[in-house]
């Protein structure tokens, strides 16, 4: 094997469709089957498929342009960004935002700013790659960016600043400053990960790093959680001057996206049924987490602390009374009564956190289901780690 593939093989093996189907699963970045919106993706779809052409041939690798061009549009009024269509590169899902990224700036040694705790698929790609990663710890403000390190020496550095994932921390101005100023310094760039940004509740919309990364920011985006994973459908915003490289580097890894499904896309941006569908899924979601917040508040009271509950799909959840290293047996006790929780060890390269912590997702579960998976995981709480 390559010396790539016995780096990913090295890492932890996390593939959720050989897990066995639960009743109730908190797994966070799962979406409700029940929302996606069937029946405008199935005329979008159709009639892209059944649109006239002279030749089917491949894409051009940045994405088709009429989802380009609807995307620009889109970012700016959803998330106040300006940017030329040139800019704009349609990717197959986030994660292959990040593995161009390391492709185009990571070389093996490279060092590489994560956040502590962070996406573990990030810290993935990137210790595939043969980076060196760089935990910065996170706070309930998010990355502490006093701790982050020489920026000439850093190849690339990825950043949640709208929701760190998972605490849910929100970057403040003082940070966001800087860190794009330490960027600057080192001649380096940031992702930005924009990966919920349409989800957000007691707070206003945060504006995206990029509109005051001078140059230094790529912006991610996805429609895995307004529309589904399953579609594996994302975009970039990349400094002008990137965008020829991260294309030859997108033709070399898969030629171009799916381009019926961009197609799709694209149609439902330009038609409104795109931003229909993100509010109403916006609706759905908050109702999703009001019955999760006072389900657990009913079963669980003072006993827990829930952190990141302003926006975005998932909470996190510290248990007082259980430690470090009660979760993987916890988790794998809810498992054998049909509930499924995450233990929050899973994406720290070093846990600091005493206490056991799991991040929930409530996206997936009709909102009838969320009270009755809380109910039967106080019943495993109860019985097997803490007595009324």
């Amino acid at each position: 094997m390559s010396a790539y593939a016995s780096r990913a093989m090295a890492l932890p093996k996390n593939i959720s469709a050989e897990q066995a189907a639960l009743q109730y699963d908190f797994r966070y970045g799962d979406i409700a089957s029940s929302d996606f919106p069937k029946l405008a993706w199935r005329r979008a779809l159709n009639a892209a498929v059944l649109a006239y052409r002279e030749r089917l041939g491949y894409e051009h690798p940045a994405g088709n342009l009429a989802l380009r061009r609807a995307l620009q549009g889109y970012l700016w009024r959803a998330r106040g960004i300006e940017c030329d269509i040139t800019q704009i590169i349609v990717v197959s899902g986030s994660q292959q935002a990040l593995d161009l990224c390391a492709r185009v700036f990571v070389d093996p040694g490279g060092q590489v700013v994560l956040e502590e705790p962070c996406y573990a698929m990030a810290r993935n790609v990137m210790l595939a790659t043969g980076a060196m990663p760089v935990a910065i710890p996170c706070d309930k403000d998010g990355m502490d960016t006093s701790r982050l390190p020489v920026p000439k020496d850093v190849a690339l550095a990825f950043v949640t600043p709208s929701h760190q994932f998972p605490l849910g921390g929100v970057l403040p101005s003082g940070r966001r400053k800087a860190l794009i100023e330490w960027a600057i310094s080192g001649n380096t760039y940031i992702i930005e990960d924009d990966y919920d940004g349409e989800y957000r509740y007691d707070v206003r919309p945060i504006p995206p790093l990029w509109m005051i990364g001078q140059g230094r920011v790529i912006y991610v985006g996805t429609v895995s959680k307004t529309l589904s994973p399953t579609l594996r459908l994302g975009y970039m915003v990349l400094p002008g001057t990137l965008a020829e490289p991260f294309v030859r580097c997108k033709q070399i890894t898969d030629r171009h996206s799916s381009s019926f499904e961009q197609e799709a896309l694209a149609s439902m941006i330009e038609t409104g049924a795109y931003e229909s569908h993100v509010r109403k899924m916006r609706r759905l979601n908050a109702e999703r987490r009001t019955a999760f917040l006072n389900a657990m508040a009913e079963a669980f009271g003072d006993e827990v602390d829930i952190v990141g509950t302003s926006a975005g799909l998932h909470v996190v959840v510290w248990f007082n009374h259980l430690t470090g290293s009660d979760e993987e047996r916890f988790a794998a006790s809810a498992r054998q009564e049909g509930v499924g929780i995450y233990p929050i060890s899973r994406l720290y390269a070093a846990p600091t956190d005493q206490r056991a912590g799991f991040i929930f997702g409530y996206a997936g579960l009709p909102v009838e289901q969320i009270g009755k998976g809380v109910n039967d995981l106080v019943q495993v709480y109860r019985s097997k780690f803490r007595s009324a």
